[in-house]
């Protein structure tokens, strides 16, 4: 957005090239010196009414009510530059615009949320009650308002612009998530956020099934598609209730989570015994994937960690945070 002083310039241009005539009058016309003649322009544009600085004559008369005619124009033009300025409120829009701007250089290792419409609210609350930081993307009038209403960390503009990209933070970030109704904006979104950052996790969503080739052919690591999920969950709903009832009160009491080995950890070269991960008060481990993605489910106590290994934990809030210190 242009800031706002800007649409002054010309209204600036033009007032300097009333005084400067003004100036230039008096001091070839009465032959005053350039300080009165420069106080007398301001005097004379602006109205204020006060008595001449010397009697003037004849022309002097006549090149000041040029000089009136012009200097009263020009700044009718500029107080109307201004007035639209603070009725059209870009004062207000770039200065929201600048905060917003702020909030989203703060960010890191945040994930970019692309679409607010319902799926993407509700992703929003999701990363909301996980207290994950994200900046949303959207240009669509409700949208915009409903993030301004929420007060979100959001960027009014078109997810598959590469600036928008960039603005966003992408290079920081930790993953994009493609939320778009439109399949077509979702494939040229994926295209610009894998052009923009080629290691950047990507999951888009598919509105229809021969969508989701394109979009991983496109560069999504994940595509999801609600209305087959959605599916999904009411047969098991049809045929296994009592499992799905179970599975989504566990969900609730106990989460999952993954934690990376990172590079120099004491923990590398240790086995699952060795490090501790068999304690009683810590998260139950699932699974370790290596580097080269070779996964061991249910891991054996003796299986030795290496660098870059991600662990699946599944325990409560607090095993889980115990779990994730003795990595860290």
């Amino acid at each position: 957005m242009e800031h706002p002083l800007r649409r002054f310039r010309l209204p600036a241009v033009l007032l300097a090239i009333v005084v400067a005539y003004g100036i230039a009058g008096y001091v070839l016309i009465e032959r005053w010196s350039v300080l009165d003649a420069f106080y007398m322009t301001i005097i004379t544009i602006s109205t204020v009414g006060f008595t001449e600085v010397h009697p003037l004559d004849g022309a002097g008369k006549l090149f000041t009510s040029t000089l009136i005619v012009g200097g009263v124009a020009t700044m009718l033009y500029a107080f109307g530059v201004f007035a639209e300025t603070l009725s059209e409120g870009r004062i207000t829009e770039y200065g929201r615009r600048r905060r917003l701007d702020r909030q989203v250089s703060k960010l890191s290792s945040h994930f970019i949320l692309c679409g607010y419409g319902r799926i993407g609210t509700q992703i929003a609350q999701e990363f909301d009650r996980a207290g994950v930081p994200y900046v949303a993307i959207d240009n669509n009038p409700e949208a915009i308002a409903r993030l301004r209403a929420e007060g979100r960390v959001h960027i009014d503009g078109d997810a598959s612009d590469e600036a928008v990209l960039m603005r966003a933070g992408i290079a920081r970030s930790r993953g994009l998530i493609s939320a778009v109704d439109s399949d077509e904006r979702a494939v040229y979104i994926v295209l610009a956020a894998r052009a923009l950052h080629r290691d950047l996790y990507i999951i888009a969503r598919a509105g229809r099934p021969a969508s989701i080739r394109r979009l991983e052919l496109a560069g999504a690591n994940r595509v999801i598609s609600p209305y087959r999920m959605a599916g999904h969950q009411m047969a098991e709903l049809a045929l296994r209730p009592g499992v799905v009832e179970v599975m989504d009160t566990i969900q609730h009491e106990v989460g999952v989570e993954e934690l990376m080995v990172p590079p120099g950890s004491k923990l590398v070269g240790c086995t699952i015994r060795t490090a501790g991960f068999l304690e009683p008060n810590l998260a139950s481990l699932l699974a370790v994937r290596r580097r080269d993605g070779r996964l061991h489910v249910n891991p054996a106590p003796e299986l030795e960690l290496q660098e870059g290994d991600l662990i699946f934990a599944l325990g409560s809030e607090d095993q889980l945070r115990r779990t994730a210190a003795l990595v860290e």
